[in-house]
């Protein structure tokens, strides 16, 4: 099997403590990497690489690993350019808003919502994005959901059933109804299709109760639960998620002393979503808070097209380290291994032999100038399984 050498990096993100500085990302200055089919065989000094079949020179440039996006809602139709004008004219986002793209899904062909989730993939790779993952969430019927949870199979391992995203408008006087469809025949057609199951615990979409009663049907057709908890108000979602070892818990935007603290000693990963915020004009996460909990942090785009229509990670970090209260090793880390294990994967988001060789090499002296130059292009190639693909 052919062996690469990338050498003459000037600073290499390994996330592995064993390695390098001692720190949680690994540094390794002046380092080298090996690739083998589509695994990584060796890190460390330049000066020591050993000989293989093809050399690359990074030209004292940073490499760091690919960026695991751990929350996504791409296979939709439509765009909600109206509605963000409006929201930026001075009207507060609401869930409710939803409804509109499902009308759109709801009406696009399975070849348009394919070539949809193909494009912004397309554009989350070059901007370094090698894993991701991506929900149901906008058809709300048993076909439509089911069919999204294919699609997005075609694209990606990393398939969650979101049929509980609101209360299908088709149910709208009866909520109750909606969550036994989602529970029952719903949960029939898409378990096939899926890894994980997720709910909008919130004010607007499901409470307590009816998410409870979702996620423990969900596990009990093998997915594992996902919940976005404490996006828009306080509530449940968080206590919910770490009771059940939800894979993560995402937005923990609004967070009592008590979420904070089951989040710091339970395995749930909290997956901060910045571009939410961003795109609201919301508060932000507190990630300080969290970090200092001992809490595991994630960070994801949570591209969709109503509250976050990015697919940048670097902008995501960017945003992290200037309003979250995270230093730019922090949310390099969540970026990376923070949203691996978010997705409970220990073969990626990490340069270590051993893990697939997914990296990104940056046109950067290091990986603090993702959030030192913000919304410049800095990704000069990307790897994924050992190929070049940028």
């Amino acid at each position: 099997m052919t062996t690469t050498a990338l050498t003459h990096i000037a600073s290499l993100v390994t996330n592995d403590p064993s390695l390098g500085n001692g720190t949680p990302l690994g540094l390794i200055q002046d380092a080298a990497v090996v690739i083998e089919g589509d695994r990584i065989v060796w890190t460390g000094e330049s000066s020591k690489a050993p000989a293989t079949d093809n050399v690359l020179d990074a030209a004292g440039r940073a490499v760091i690993p690919g960026f695991v996006d751990s929350h996504s809602h791409l296979v939709f139709a439509g765009d909600r350019t109206q509605e963000f004008n409006a929201r930026m004219s001075g009207q507060p986002y609401r869930a409710g808003g939803i409804r509109t793209t499902v009308a759109a899904t709801r009406a696009a062909t399975d070849e348009e919502l394919s070539a949809n989730v193909a494009r912004y993939l397309a554009e989350a790779l070059r901007q370094g994005t090698t894993t991701f993952e991506t929900k149901s969430g906008y058809g709300l019927t048993v076909e439509d959901e089911a069919r999204a949870l294919r699609i997005a199979g075609r694209h990606t391992d990393e398939v969650t059933y979101l049929g509980a995203h609101i209360v299908s408008p088709d149910y709208a006087d009866d909520p109750a109804g909606y969550v036994d469809l989602v529970t029952g025949p719903m949960l029939e057609a898409c378990a096939p299709h899926a890894r994980w199951i997720d709910v909008f615990c919130e004010q607007g979409a499901f409470d307590g109760d009816q998410a409870r009663a979702i996620l423990t049907a969900g596990l009990a057709e093998g997915l594992h639960p996902r919940v976005h908890a404490n996006q828009l108000s306080y509530g449940p979602g968080v206590q919910l998620a770490v009771e059940l070892d939800a894979a993560s818990a995402d937005h923990c935007t609004h967070l009592t002393d008590a979420d904070v603290d089951a989040l710091g000693q339970g395995n749930t990963v909290a997956t901060l979503l910045p571009g939410a915020e961003f795109s609201t004009r919301a508060t932000w996460p507190d990630a300080r808070r969290l970090l200092d909990a001992g809490a595991t942090v994630a960070l994801s785009t949570d591209c969709n097209p109503g509250s976050s229509f990015t697919s940048s990670m670097p902008f995501c970090v960017a945003l992290a380290v200037r309003d979250m209260g995270m230093t730019p090793d922090e949310a390099i880390w969540s970026a990376t291994a923070g949203g691996a294990a978010a997705l409970r994967r220990t073969d990626i988001g990490r340069i270590t032999p051993g893990a697939r060789a997914d990296l990104v090499l940056l046109d950067a002296p290091s990986h603090v100038h993702l959030a030192y130059r913000p919304g410049v292009p800095l990704v000069s190639a990307v790897w994924r399984s050992g190929q070049r693909v940028v």
